[in-house]
């Protein structure tokens, strides 16, 4: 490889060449390769990669079976310190995600109300409690941590209306790596607050899981504002933008809310999606409108998947068993859970396929 590093002219490599050469990158990162031996090999070879290269290599390895927690922390903190400064930047001649309410706009807003709690909350009641374990050290930290708990509306904005959209467009990365990763915060800021509010003493089992979250949350504000957000900008229509910041209301925001109303400057999405139309059936004749009110004002939570476990519709009545967006439309019912639910979800669906059962406890689906 040496001769290959001290080269200071990158040699021309064609796209499918790339492509080859990020797949082997992402496999010597899952192999334990040293990753600054690694990174010299990428600069002599690439040196800057497009947000469209990093979405395209599959994590082959990663999806393969189970792989415990500790490994793919350290993967994905190795990919995130791979390509820092390695990403080229994006040249727009217009900026949507700069427009108060647009929904990039608000997870950004979030994003600095996120970062300004961890370094200037987090972070410093960390090194208090460090030096003091005082009970009113303990309790500082333990509001940190209540206050951190709604970051959970900021990920599940993301899961739900962003990456369907991407998995539509064919990409499927940040679905699968980042959501694990949110769960990962998710659990470790609840791990973190059930240690402090039995706090006996065990300062370096405290210590260590807020030193977690405070190094993941900043990384995942580093990949989103430099991956996904420009990935999702220069693939999802303007339609679609709209559709997402009217659904956001039904999920919450992180830390603070959307700065106004998101109106573009052409004419917004027509939201009418019932025609006049009837539909005979057996026992009746009812419009769409009807049926659609019959099916809401049910006091059950309907939701149908079809033969190829795509989401077809749910209903939107008062007895709601998940929170949903319209986004959900056309995704795979495997995609609207966490990775780590995956495996769950396609024993729930097999069971019933099968005849095995009829019905299912939802309560499994973690």
């Amino acid at each position: 490889m040496s001769e290959i590093i001290n080269n200071r002219e990158q040699p021309i490599i064609n796209k499918t060449e790339r492509q080859e050469i990020l797949k082997q990158i992402f496999k010597d990162l899952y192999n334990g390769r040293n990753v600054n031996e690694v990174k010299a090999h990428f600069d002599a070879l690439i040196g800057k990669v497009t947000i469209e290269e990093i979405s395209q290599p599959k994590h082959e390895e990663m999806e393969a079976g189970d792989i415990p927690v500790a490994e793919m922390q350290r993967l994905y903190s190795a990919h995130t310190e791979f390509f820092r400064g390695a990403i080229e930047e994006t040249h727009q001649s217009q900026y949507p995600e700069d427009e108060p309410g647009h929904p990039i706009h608000t997870f950004k807003l979030e994003n600095k109300e996120i970062d300004k709690l961890i370094k200037n909350k987090l972070q410093l009641h960390l090194e208090q409690f460090d030096s003091e374990d005082t009970a009113e050290n303990v309790f500082r930290l333990i509001e940190d941590c209540n206050l951190l708990l709604d970051i959970d509306k900021h990920y599940s904005r993301k899961e739900n209306l962003i990456f369907p959209y991407l998995e539509k467009y064919g990409i499927y990365g940040p679905t699968n790596n980042m959501w694990r990763i949110d769960d990962f915060i998710r659990d470790a800021t609840k791990d973190a607050k059930q240690k402090l509010a039995n706090y006996h003493g065990d300062k370096q089992a405290v210590i260590d899981v807020v030193h977690f979250i405070i190094k993941e949350v900043s990384d995942m504000i580093y990949r989103e504002e430099n991956i996904l957000f420009p990935m999702a900008l220069k693939n999802l229509t303007e339609d679609e933008w709209v559709k997402i910041a009217h659904e956001s209301d039904e999920i919450g925001f992180c830390l603070t809310s959307p700065a106004e109303e998101w109106k573009p400057e052409r004419k917004a999405l027509d939201e009418k999606t019932i025609s006049e139309g009837f539909i005979k059936m057996e026992t009746g004749i009812l419009s769409l409108k009807q049926l659609e009110l019959l099916l809401n004002h049910l006091p059950v939570d309907i939701t149908f998947i079809d033969k190829d476990d795509v989401v077809r519709y749910f209903s939107h009545g008062k007895e709601r068993i998940f929170a949903r967006t319209k986004a959900v439309i056309g995704r795979t019912v495997q995609n609207c859970h966490p990775p780590r639910s995956a495996h769950i979800v396609e024993e729930l669906l097999e069971d019933l396929k099968s005849g095995r059962k009829d019905t299912e406890d939802l309560d499994q689906i973690p």
